[in-house]
């Protein structure tokens, strides 16, 4: 008689637990577009959620502390002309937030301390490359100033915000929609997945396809793919029969997945979120009601299914927060800011101990705010491994700002390129320019004419 030996995991009993209601965030008019992004962003001092905005695209960004109904005339960032697609946080500034809108630009925007008291339409530089809609952004890990973006062009850009300029632009790889795209841990790699049926890592600073996998999910629906322990690379998609699958790889090895899980018959994209302290990885489906999580092993199956967080409403997006955000004292390893109709709403994941002592367990030393390396430092060749702090002396959620290096040189020099990128560095006011501008204006006209 065989026994069943449990395999022993100290992530085997983390729960999840909604928060109460007055530490939600509620009549919020969360967008209704239809785009596989995840509409919310989140790090130790502000939440910020795209909202529906009539005439153009917005976005809402909130102090964390600021819970309850929120005012319908709170002030928003609305710059863009088109709707919002994705937004996210500069991991080496607090204040520092990107967004990619149906408008074919990229902002860089600048909340100042406390949030937002009046409407913000100036962004500090906008960044403008892609001839279509751009849908995902992601920052460099690593390098200051850093910023991948993803268009529906089928175009990746690599951009140099304190510069205002597109160093890399990798356009003759993807021949459909790009799905999602990310960095490995010190970004020295680039994945993405494709409509093509196609998952690729690519060289970012070259540009070249350095390993490749078609069809690494049988389903026609989107796949969306993640880095992480040791290089490899976690999938999740779905199968001919439209079951929904999560499956890991070893890019040296793309024959084969190392393994391949069947989870339900949704229809809802898996958004993959990736602890590489803790080896947890979540999946939160658009709309879905539940997160599962998992964690990734060197033992097969290597993806082992650890516990799920149900709820009564389904997410219409999931904002996911850094670890140097988390509550260390009361043993919570992940936050979620869960986006519902007309509410955000925070999921604490916590693993039960009795001890009050800080966890070293739990808590490894983990990415901090401070950069490696500079951008153009980077984009020469240059990698580094992020900058690890320890949490143990309560490096907890908090707007004190001795806790984070702010960049001044950021913002000194975005300021100056965010006037002049767009048009090679002349300013309109310039007489000389302005005559050349009206001379072919006028050139425009007498073709238009011919024609």
């Amino acid at each position: 008689m065989s026994r069943k030996v449990v395999r022993t995991s100290k992530f085997r009993h983390v729960f999840g637990q909604a928060v109460k209601a007055d530490q939600c965030y509620d009549d919020i008019r969360i967008s209704q577009m239809t785009w596989d992004s995840n509409f919310c962003s989140v790090n130790p001092k502000f939440v910020a959620m795209i909202v529906d905005a009539s005439g153009g695209g917005a976005f809402m960004v909130l102090p964390l502390s600021k819970t309850g109904r929120i005012d319908m005339s709170y002030p928003t960032v609305c710059g863009h002309t088109g709707p919002v697609l994705d937004i996210e946080f500069c991991p080496h500034n607090d204040n520092i937030i990107a967004s990619g809108s149906e408008d074919c630009s990229v902002m860089i925007w600048e909340i100042p301390e406390g949030g937002l008291t009046s409407p913000l339409t100036d962004p500090v530089v906008k960044l403008e490359g892609h001839s279509k809609r751009v849908g995902i952004l992601s920052w460099h890990p690593t390098a200051h100033n850093v910023l991948l973006s993803a268009g529906c062009d089928n175009v990746v850009i690599l951009w140099n915000v304190a510069r205002g300029e597109a160093v890399v632009r990798i356009d003759s790889v993807h021949t459909d929609l790009i799905y999602s795209a990310c960095w490995n841990r010190d970004g020295s790699r680039i994945l993405t997945s494709c409509k093509d049926k196609t998952m690729r890592v690519l060289d970012p600073r070259k540009g070249t396809v350095l390993f490749e996998k078609e069809k690494p999910h049988e389903g026609s629906r989107p796949v969306r793919a993640v880095f992480v322990s040791d290089g490899k690379i976690l999938s999740t998609g779905f199968s001919r029969m439209s079951e929904r699958q999560v499956a890991l790889w070893d890019p040296k090895n793309f024959g084969e997945p190392l393994t391949l899980q069947e989870l339900d018959t949704s229809s809802g994209v898996l958004l993959p979120f990736f602890d590489p302290d803790t080896g947890v990885v979540y999946l939160c489906g658009k709309g879905d009601s539940s997160i599962r999580y998992f964690e990734v092993t060197d033992e097969a199956p290597y993806v082992h299914y650890l516990s799920m967080f149900s709820s009564k409403e389904s997410q219409k997006g999931m904002g996911y927060m850094p670890k140097r955000g988390l509550e260390v004292n009361k043993c919570e390893i992940a936050r979620f800011y869960k986006l519902h109709e007309r509410k955000c709403e925070p999921i604490v994941m916590t693993v039960p101990r009795k001890s009050d002592l800080f966890q070293e367990d739990l808590y490894p030393d983990t990415v901090g705010p401070e950069p490696s390396v500079e951008a153009d430092e980077w984009f020469e060749g240059k990698d580094a491994p992020p900058n690890l702090i320890s949490l143990k002396d309560g490096f907890v959620a908090t707007t004190k700002a001795k806790e984070f290096k702010v960049h001044k040189s950021l913002l000194k020099t975005t300021t100056a390129s965010a006037g002049n990128h767009d048009n090679g560095g002349v300013s309109l006011l310039d007489p000389q320019c302005f005559a050349s501008v009206l001379e072919l204006t006028k050139r425009v006209k007498e073709l238009e004419s011919k024609h």
